[in-house]
């Protein structure tokens, strides 16, 4: 089992632009594929964006192509989200999750496909 834990997350400004870093634990990090979820308040928890093992292959959802990008870096065990052009609508709490599961389309990225979860990082977007 994987320990997971976010950072990089805080207050911006719409427009603006931030980076999320999750940080795992353990000698198996390039065995997960990683994702991106997100809950806002009152809302249920939704999918962001995934990355294969070795960052060959991305999945987003519509809203965030074009803004977000999800990167890995093996060698240091830690999955980035880098969001660019923020909206009040981003605001959440931002989850970092990990599965052995080949989750090949963005249709397979749900909640339970997932085996680990980290805590979460609070992103605040002001209009």
């Amino acid at each position: 089992q994987v320990q997971l834990v976010e950072s990089g997350g805080g207050l911006v400004q719409a427009g603006g632009s931030l980076r999320l870093s999750c940080a795992a634990s353990g000698p198996t990090f390039n065995n997960y594929r990683m994702g991106w979820f997100r809950q806002a308040p009152g809302k249920e928890r939704e999918f962001v964006a995934g990355i294969s093992r070795l960052g060959l292959s991305t999945y987003y959802v519509d809203s965030m192509k074009g803004r977000f990008t999800i990167s890995r870096d093996n060698a240091k065990k830690t999955v980035n989200l880098q969001m660019n052009s923020l909206k009040p609508d981003d605001t959440a709490v931002y989850y970092c999750a990990a599965t052995l599961g080949a989750l090949n389309g963005s249709s397979k990225w749900v909640y339970d496909a997932m085996n680990y979860w980290g805590k979460g990082t609070l992103v605040t977007v002001s209009s």
